[in-house]
């Protein structure tokens, strides 16, 4: 018992220089040397919470009021534990004990409020997670986790919830500090497994979810997970298969089944609709394909292919304001030297859009010959000449007029091959192109 006083004495003196190791080490001594008194146990105890291990802390506060049901400091202690780990329900019981031996011990009474406090965050966090409310579930879990430091259960359902919320880098760093305390995590697996997955990393999530399974197997989150990534995999795999193969409509289907798979992982659907539009726009399913991209940028709004794709589309379609509007995007976002030139190439289209069509005012294509022209424009004169309408009321008189100095104003452009192809590449007196392409 001497031996076991003088290891104590030891203890307490490391303690009190907050050398928590040698001390844990003295009060070791002094369990093993009389291991029926509960001070030993309960001086170990606070040892171990000072160095935050709160389960063996809990083992031996436990077991100090085993040995002396009426050892106060061994309950307080008991209670912080269950409190630090995240079980409100226990600590409580062991304060009311505290209270119950020391009716006016004033830590026991905050330290019951606390239980009280982690008893209503946990609940506002079910509702919220019910709800989906994950921002509010991240909010109570953070409050919890000042009052229950090393509850793996809060800090797993904060890391879920962060990454439902997209925030992977912040959930994926807490999975990893629980994974490098307890390896063996299935919820830490799971988390990290879901972070990846919704980053679109599918098969390395997929490893993360059968980890978590052979931990856990009844690990329905998990399982789910897996099946969906397994799922999604497939499906995304096959449609580039037959889109590799040109067999786009197949493509197409494809990528729609894929779609139906989890509408949660937004980076996945927007890569899926932006591939379904690729095939669309092979399909000449052009205003599909537009809607596709859309729906992609809504999902992800840095979607750089997305914009292109969708740009294309509108430039095969002949709406060039939105093309325009498109590639400004991309082209803020990257400035490439091929960025630009679509970008200047669909400015150029819609100027040339905006003014008068020669060859559609001569009836002509773009490829017309040179005697094509001359034959349109002498028809289309006769057509509009003003001897042919002298009879026509007024306002015919002058639509009539209208149409024939246009008739010669187009012929005057396409006849003189300079100025020909001044206007087809869309120069013309009346613009610059310095002036418009000022980046």
């Amino acid at each position: 018992a001497t031996d076991a006083e003088g290891f104590k004495e030891q203890g307490n003196l490391f303690y009190s220089k907050k050398d928590y190791s040698e001390a844990f080490n003295y009060y070791t001594k002094a369990i093993d040397a009389s291991p029926k008194n509960a001070s030993y146990y309960g001086n170990r105890a606070a040892t171990l919470m000072m160095l935050c291990r709160f389960r063996e802390a809990l083992e031996d506060s436990q077991q100090a009021v085993r040995l002396d049901d009426c050892f106060m400091k061994g309950h307080l202690r008991e209670g912080k534990c269950h409190l630090s780990l995240g079980n409100a329900m226990a600590a409580s019981r062991c304060f009311q004990k505290v209270l119950e031996l020391e009716p006016s011990n004033r830590e026991a009474q905050q330290e019951n409020k606390n239980a009280t406090t982690l008893l209503e965050y946990e609940r506002m966090a079910d509702f919220g997670f019910e709800k989906r409310d994950f921002r509010k579930v991240v909010y109570c879990m953070d409050r919890a986790l000042a009052l229950a430091s090393a509850c793996h259960r809060f800090k797993i359902l904060k890391a879920e919830c962060l990454a439902l919320l997209g925030r992977y880098p912040e959930a994926q760093s807490v999975a990893s500090d629980i994974l490098r305390m307890d390896s063996t995590n299935a919820d830490a697996l799971y988390v990290r497994g879901l972070c990846l997955y919704y980053e679109d990393c599918i098969d390395k999530a997929v490893q993360f979810f059968v980890q978590a399974l052979r931990m856990a197997p009844d690990h329905e989150k998990a399982r789910l997970a897996c099946r969906n990534a397994k799922a999604l995999k497939a499906k995304k795999d096959e449609g580039n298969q037959a889109f590799k193969s040109s067999s786009y409509e197949a493509a197409y289907q494809l990528y729609t089944e894929a779609l139906t798979i989890d509408p949660n992982n937004i980076k996945t659907n927007a890569k899926l609709y932006c591939n379904r539009a690729t095939a669309g726009a092979k399909l000449k399913k052009l205003n599909q394909a537009i809607e596709d991209c859309t729906s992609a940028i809504k999902l992800d709004d840095t979607y750089i292919k997305a914009y292109l794709r969708r740009a294309q589309c509108y430039m095969d379609t002949e709406q060039y304001e939105e093309a325009v509007r498109d590639y400004e995007k991309v082209y803020q976002t990257e400035k490439t030297s091929d960025h630009k030139h679509l970008l200047k190439t669909a400015q150029m289209e819609l100027k040339k859009s905006k003014r008068k069509d020669y060859y559609k005012v001569l009836g002509v294509g773009k490829n017309a010959t040179e005697d094509e022209i001359k034959k349109a424009y002498r028809k289309r004169a006769l057509m509009h000449h003003p001897d042919r309408h002298s009879a026509a009321t007024p306002e015919v008189q002058k639509e009539e007029e209208k149409k024939f100095k246009e008739v010669g104003e187009a012929f005057t452009v396409l006849s003189d091959p300079k100025k020909k192809i001044r206007y087809d590449n869309g120069k013309g007196p009346s613009w610059s192109c310095a002036y418009f392409f000022d980046f």
